[in-house]
C-alpha cells in the first residue's frame, strides 16, 4: 500500500471513526484503525464490537484530487498514537507506505514516522445487514431527538436495557423514550408519509447515540437508518455507523404517565430555569439537590431551597396560567434543569396529580415532547 493523501480529509475521517475506539479494549486489534485502499479511494474502519464506524475518502472530490494511489493495500494502525500525530503533522500532503510485516512509513514535510502496523485480516468483519427496513430522517431532527431524550437514560449497568433509548416506529411516527426509573423523557415526530416500515423495542445505548450525534452534520440533510434483527445502520454522507441493539425488553412506560391531573400551571421556560438554577446552588451544597415549589394565593409560584450551613433562597415567579388545586411539591433540581435545558419552547406546562405523583412537563409548542420527574417526600 502506498498513497499520498490530503491531511484535511484524512484528519476528518479519523475523527469520525475514532469515536468507535475503546480505550479499555483487551483485544489489541480493536485499538487500531483499519485502512483499506483501492483505486476508488481510502476506507477507514474502527470498532469496539458494540459500534463500528466506517468512513470513505474518495480519490477525487469536486474535481479535486484528494488521494493519489500508487499501490492498493490494507493495514491496521494503532489509533491512540495515529489520531494525535496526524493532527500535528506540518504538511497538508501526507505520504503513507506499508512495507513487509505491515511496517508503515508516514512522511509529511521534513517529518518521518515509522509505525508498527497490524494484520488487517485479524480485524472484525462489519455486520451484514439486510436493508429492507429503512427510513430517512433529517439529521438536525435526529440530533434534537437524541438531545431531548438521551439525558434520561440510566447510568446503572445493573439494568442494561435502561442505559439505552427506546425507538418505536409505526404509521410514519417515530418515538424515542428514555427512563432511569426516576425520570422519563419522550419525543415523537412524524417522519413523513407511512412507507410501511414498522419496528418496536429497538433500544440503542445512550452513549452510542451521543457519539452518533457528534458525527451528524449541522446542515439539514437526510440520513438513512436501516434496522435489522440486532443491528442498526446509520448512513451519513460518506460515513456508515453501525450500532448493536441492546438485548432485552424495554419496560412499558405508558402505565406511569398520568392521563388526568389536579393542577396545571403554565410558566416562562427561561425564567423557571434561571430560578431553579439559583436554588440548585444551595441544594447542591446540601448534597440533596432538593428544590421546593408551591403555588401562592397571589397567583405566583414560589421556588425555594435551603442549606443547613449556608442558609435559604426563596424566589417568586409569575404564572401565565394556573388551574386546579394549590400545590406544594419537592423535586430533584438537577433532573428538572436537565429537562429545562432541552426545551426550546418559550413556555411550558407543568401538571401535577398530587404531592407524590409524577410531575408532567410539556413544552407549549407542537414538538410532542413529554417529560416526567418523580417528586420527593420531604418533612417540611
Amino acid at each position: 500500500m502506498k498513497i499520498q493523501i490530503s491531511k484535511t480529509y484524512l484528519n476528518d475521517s479519523i475523527q469520525q471513526v475514532s469515536k468507535a475506539i475503546s480505550s479499555r479494549t483487551t483485544i489489541p486489534i480493536l485499538g487500531g484503525i483499519k485502512f483499506d485502499v483501492n483505486y476508488a479511494g481510502v476506507t477507514l474502519t474502527a470498532s469496539d464490537t458494540d459500534i463500528s464506524i466506517q468512513s470513505f475518502i474518495p480519490a477525487e472530490d469536486n474535481d479535486k484530487t484528494v488521494v493519489r494511489i500508487d499501490r492498493p493495500g490494507s493495514v491496521v494502525l494503532p489509533a491512540k498514537f495515529f489520531v494525535e500525530i496526524i493532527k500535528k503533522l506540518p504538511s497538508q500532503e501526507i505520504e503513507m507506505e506499508v512495507r513487509d510485516g505491515f511496517q508503515t512509513f508516514i512522511r509529511a514535510g521534513a517529518t518521518d514516522i515509522q509505525l508498527v502496523g497490524l494484520d488487517p485480516e485479524e480485524f472484525p468483519v462489519l455486520p451484514s445487514i439486510e436493508e429492507n427496513q429503512q427510513i430517512s430522517v433529517p439529521g438536525d431532527l435526529l440530533k434534537n431527538m437524541i438531545k431531548q431524550t438521551a439525558f434520561s437514560i440510566s447510568t446503572q449497568e445493573t439494568t442494561p436495557i435502561l442505559t439505552g433509548v427506546l425507538w418505536n416506529l409505526s404509521e410514519g411516527e417515530l418515538k424515542f423514550v428514555a427512563t432511569d426509573r426516576h425520570r422519563l423523557a419522550s419525543r415523537t415526530v412524524n417522519t413523513g408519509e407511512d412507507t410501511g416500515v414498522r419496528f418496536s423495542n429497538v433500544v440503542i445505548a445512550g452513549k452510542t447515540l451521543n457519539e452518533l450525534s457528534k458525527i451528524i452534520p449541522d446542515q439539514n440533510q437526510l440520513l438513512d437508518i436501516v434496522v435489522a434483527d440486532n443491528q442498526v445502520l446509520f448512513k451519513i454522507d460518506r460515513v456508515l455507523f453501525y450500532s448493536r441493539i441492546l438485548d432485552g425488553t424495554y419496560p412499558d412506560t405508558s402505565k406511569i404517565i398520568p392521563t388526568s391531573f389536579k393542577t396545571e400551571l403554565v410558566i416562562d421556560t427561561k425564567k423557571l430555569a434561571d430560578s431553579i438554577d439559583r436554588a440548585y446552588l444551595l441544594s447542591r451544597e446540601e448534597k440533596t439537590n432538593i428544590v421546593r415549589m408551591q403555588t401562592l394565593e397571589n397567583g405566583a409560584v414560589e421556588i425555594s431551597s435551603s442549606s443547613s450551613e449556608l442558609g435559604r433562597v426563596t424566589e417568586q415567579l409569575d404564572i401565565a396560567r394556573f388551574e386546579g388545586e394549590p400545590l406544594r411539591i419537592s423535586f430533584n433540581s438537577k433532573y428538572m434543569l436537565d429537562v429545562l435545558k432541552v426545551i426550546e419552547s418559550e413556555q411550558l406546562s407543568i401538571q401535577f396529580t398530587g404531592i407524590m405523583s409524577p410531575i408532567i412537563i410539556k413544552p407549549l409548542d407542537e414538538s410532542r415532547s413529554l417529560y416526567i420527574i418523580l417528586p420527593y417526600r420531604t418533612t417540611n
